[in-house]
């Protein structure tokens, strides 16, 4: 979709679910963001963590591998390393101190985005192969999400600024959306991935927006769900598809 006008691009299995995996770590932030708006949180407060609040090792977590003993850092921290680096644990501890599942799942739906479940926790989420698509989204649902963040409905325009400036840093999925992007191409961006199950991998995921040569906005979510190929293949299609819509964006924008 190009966020200025509206105008839906491309539509293909919109309606269907998707096991989200860390893409979700974008709802949860922006969920306690706007508690940092309402005043009921502060960048600047540190959180302790404790080793029982980490994530297996089979998770993905930067401040587990760094503090082994624990640590303790600030919410504005947090919300970093839960976006740029699609860290586990502090996708767990962010969602704690929203209120849990429930209350991040009040903060979607009153934004409004209806399609998008967040349900279990990263921890429940590497102990539970299964618990993944219960974590769900319509590829139509995170276009809406990336919509209500581009015209910060829900959240003041510092906090849409962070946000944007650590999805725009996220080093995970460069081969991605970006893969075959035009070099400086600006892409604020989440990933998702699951592990590999009997040659099976639940979920390869890349949602993003992406900045146009001529200044307006593409937001694009492209889920890849149950597929037996390797990841590089995976990714590759990610790619293909970003590149697709980019150029039809640019036509489309630019009557050329």
């Amino acid at each position: 979709m190009i966020l200025e006008s509206g105008q839906t691009l491309a539509l293909l299995n919109s309606k269907d679910h998707f096991p989200m995996q860390s893409v979700y770590k974008l709802p949860i932030s922006m969920a306690v963001m706007k508690q940092v708006d309402d005043g009921k949180l502060s960048l600047d407060q540190k959180v302790k963590i404790a080793k029982e609040d980490y994530v297996g090792s089979a998770a993905h977590s930067p401040i587990r591998d760094k503090n082994p003993n624990g640590a303790e850092l600030t919410i504005k921290e947090l919300v970093r390393y839960a976006l740029s680096e699609s860290d586990g644990t502090a996708s767990d501890v962010l969602m704690k101190l929203a209120g849990g599942n429930t209350s991040v799942q009040s903060y979607v739906t009153n934004l409004p985005v209806t399609d998008l479940i967040v349900l279990n926790t990263e921890k429940e989420l590497s102990e539970d192969d299964t618990a993944q698509y219960r974590n769900y989204a319509s590829p139509a649902s995170a276009v809406d999400l990336l919509r209500a963040l581009y015209e910060r409905r829900g959240l003041s325009e510092s906090s849409q600024a962070l946000i944007v400036k650590y999805l725009t840093e996220s080093t995970p999925g460069a081969k991605r959306l970006k893969g075959l992007l035009p070099a400086g191409t600006v892409v604020a961006h989440k990933t998702g991935t699951s592990g590999t199950t009997n040659g099976m991998t639940a979920a390869t995921n890349d949602i993003g927006i992406v900045t146009l040569p001529g200044g307006q906005h593409l937001a694009i979510a492209v889920f890849v769900t149950d597929s037996p190929a390797d990841e590089a293949t995976r990714e590759s299609v990610i790619a293909k598809i970003a590149k697709t819509i980019y150029d039809v964006a640019i036509s489309e924008t630019t009557g050329k």
